[in-house]
């Protein structure tokens, strides 16, 4: 009985469930007072991680090139399952497009190394906007995927 689920409808699905919070509401108003994290070339860092891969991540703005181990991200990621995992910050926060990201990612397979990036971009994004947190949160891209192979 498995159903199969369409992007666009995870992606519906998600921001459906993100809108009925108070931070989506007003993330500004709700969000608690941080002040962004940017290096003196205006990049945030952050690392993610998930299963045995570690991604260190810079995000930019930009015009939404990812580079990933000095290779475009529809290179290094060849699935599109692949690459709809590291754009789902983007587009949860709606800021499709509109940051350019470079990483570097270690460790574990395409799918853990994918996770990781997410993860990363979520955290990089927050160090930048800090009002983007409750939509991420909510959305459950900050929370680290505790799983790991067991041995």
């Amino acid at each position: 009985m498995s159903e199969q689920i369409t992007t666009t409808n995870s992606l519906a699905d998600l921001k459906e469930l993100v809108a009925g919070t108070p931070a989506a509401a007003n993330p500004i108003e709700n969000a608690i007072k941080r002040e962004p994290k940017r290096d003196p070339q205006g990049r945030s860092y952050a690392t993610g991680g998930r299963k045995n891969a570690v991604a260190r991540v810079w995000v930019k703005p930009g015009k939404g090139a990812i580079t990933v181990n000095d290779k475009p991200a529809s290179q290094y990621f060849a699935r599109p399952v692949l690459r709809m995992i590291i754009t789902q910050p983007f587009l949860v926060a709606d800021r499709y497009q509109a940051f350019d990201v470079n990483c570097t990612v270690v460790g574990g397979g395409l799918s853990g190394q994918a996770g990781a990036v997410r993860h990363g971009i979520s955290r990089a994004l927050v160090n930048y906007e800090p009002e983007l947190r409750g939509i991420l949160k909510k959305a459950g891209f900050l929370t680290r995927d505790s799983r790991s192979v067991e041995r």
